[in-house]
């Protein structure tokens, strides 16, 4: 397949996902699909269907009006790489936090390898950061706050170096 081809079939698959054609997200992935996503524990390889869609149903349920947008593509032979942004309203439980109703929106960096017209190998990196920020279940300092803590935390530690010498 060309590189055209290969961008061509990662539209649709995002189509597919949006759409909730299950069946049409099924026929585009390789019968040895792998994906390699990423977890508190590390990188996780998922080999197969159901085991991706066991990644991507909690999404789904906790964002049921849940978008995807390719904001930028490009493809070199077989390897298809795509800045993805998501978007959609906290309406179901996410890691085990109650719906708040809050829309969050959020971007990850995707690379596909692409034989005989399915994607065999998927890479992903999901903005979670982010996502739990807009839920508010981290707080994520802005650049003043952020400021204010790193003077504190030197005075701490220029204290620690002086008391250490004095003795």
């Amino acid at each position: 397949m060309s590189e055209e081809e290969n961008k061509a079939l990662i539209r649709r698959w995002i189509e597919a996902f949006n759409e909730r054609d299950l069946e049409g997200e099924a026929d585009l992935l390789a019968s040895g699909y792998v994906a390699h996503v990423p977890s508190p524990q590390g990188p996780q390889d998922l080999e197969g269907l159901e085991a991706w869609r066991g990644f991507t149903n909690p999404f789904v349920e906790a964002l049921p009006d849940l978008r995807l947008t390719i904001e930028d593509i490009a493809a070199e032979e077989n390897t298809v790489a795509a800045r993805v942004s998501f978007r959609g309203t906290h309406h179901g439980q996410f890691q085990g936090l109650p719906p708040t109703g809050k829309e969050v929106n959020f971007t990850s960096m995707e690379f596909n390898r692409v034989v005989e017209g399915k994607v065999e190998e998927h890479w992903v990196e999901i903005d979670l950061l982010r996502v739990m920020g807009q839920l508010g279940l981290v707080v994520i300092p802005g650049p003043r706050l952020l400021g204010r803590m790193l003077v504190r935390q030197a005075k701490k530690l220029r204290s620690r170096l002086s008391a250490g010498r004095q003795r």
